[in-house]
C-alpha cells in the first residue's frame, strides 16, 4: 500500500535528535524520500541507512552552504524547518548577543532556507513549507521565554507571509506551535539548572495533562501538512500543546 507522502521529496533541517529526527523518520515511514540535514554530523549518522532516508550536514547559519543544499538536492516537494535555541530569562536577562543569535537560527535561518528552496516549488507549481514555531510567541506569553517569544512571533509573522504572496501558486506555507516537548534539547536546558529534578517538575507542571510531549507525538501533525491531505490548509498555526493555551 502506498504512504501517504509516496512520490514527494522532504527535506527537513535540525533532524539529528528531537521533533525534527521524529518527523523525517515519520517522513519516510510515510513513503517519502527524506533528506534529513543537521550541523550535529555525528548524531546525524544515526538516521543514515534507514530506508527512505539519506543524510547531509547543513549549517543553516551558512547562507552558501544552504544554497548548495537546495542547488544539490531540489526540488522538493516539503520543506521542514525545525532549526531553534531556547533562551531562559526575561527581556532584563537577555542580551544582544541573546537576541542576535536567536534571531539568525529561529527565525534568519527559516527565511534563508525557504528563500533557497521556494524557487524550485514554484517552478513544480506545488509545495509545503512547514515552520516550528511555539506557544510562546503571538500565541501566549510564558516566563523568561523574552527573547524566545520573540523569535517563535516573527516565525508565526514569516509564515503568514509566504503564505499570503503564494497562495495562488500552489504554495502552501503553516507552522506548528509545539509546547514543552521532551527532547535531548530540553534535557540539555533542564541540566544547565542548578536543581534539574526541579527543574523537570516546573517543566511539567505548566503542562495541564500533566506530562511532556514527545517528539514521536508531533510527527503526524506534520505528516499532514506535508501530504495532499492538508491542501486547503495554508497560513495557520496548528497548536499541539497538551493543553497550555486552554
Amino acid at each position: 500500500m502506498a504512504g501517504r507522502l509516496s512520490g514527494k521529496k522532504c527535506f527537513v533541517t535540525a533532524a539529528a535528535q528531537g521533533i525534527g529526527r521524529a518527523t523525517a523518520l515519520a517522513f519516510a515511514a510515510e513513503g517519502a524520500m527524506v533528506v534529513a540535514s543537521d550541523l550535529n554530523a555525528g548524531k546525524l549518522q544515526e538516521l543514515a541507512g534507514k530506508p527512505g532516508i539519506v543524510t547531509d550536514r547543513l549549517d543553516v547559519l551558512d547562507p552558501a552552504a544552504i544554497l548548495a543544499a537546495a542547488k544539490h538536492h531540489g526540488p522538493v516537494d516539503v520543506l521542514f524547518n525545525c532549526s531553534g535555541f531556547v533562551h531562559h530569562g526575561t527581556i532584563l536577562d537577555s542580551t544582544e548577543e541573546q537576541w542576535d543569535f536567536a534571531f539568525e537560527l529561529n527565525v534568519k535561518a527559516h527565511y534563508r532556507m525557504i528563500r533557497a528552496f521556494l524557487p524550485g516549488m514554484l517552478a513544480k507549481g506545488q509545495g509545503s513549507i512547514i515552520n516550528v514555531a511555539s506557544v510562546a510567541s503571538t500565541l501566549k506569553g510564558l516566563p523568561n521565554r523574552a527573547v524566545y517569544g520573540a523569535s517563535k512571533a516573527a516565525v508565526i509573522g514569516l509564515t503568514k507571509s509566504v503564505a499570503a504572496d503564494y497562495v495562488g501558486r500552489g504554495i502552501r506555507c503553516n507552522a506548528i506551535a509545539p509546547g514543552t516537548v521532551d527532547t535531548p534539547s530540553l534535557q540539555d536546558r533542564i541540566n544547565a539548572f542548578t536543581d534539574p529534578v526541579a527543574a523537570r517538575q516546573n517543566f511539567i507542571a505548566r503542562q495541564p495533562m500533566g506530562r511532556l510531549g514527545t517528539a514521536e507525538e508531533l510527527a503526524p501533525i506534520n505528516v499532514y501538512l506535508a501530504s495532499d491531505e492538508s491542501l486547503f490548509a495554508t497560513g495557520q498555526v496548528f497548536i499541539v500543546d497538551g493543553g497550555i493555551l486552554i
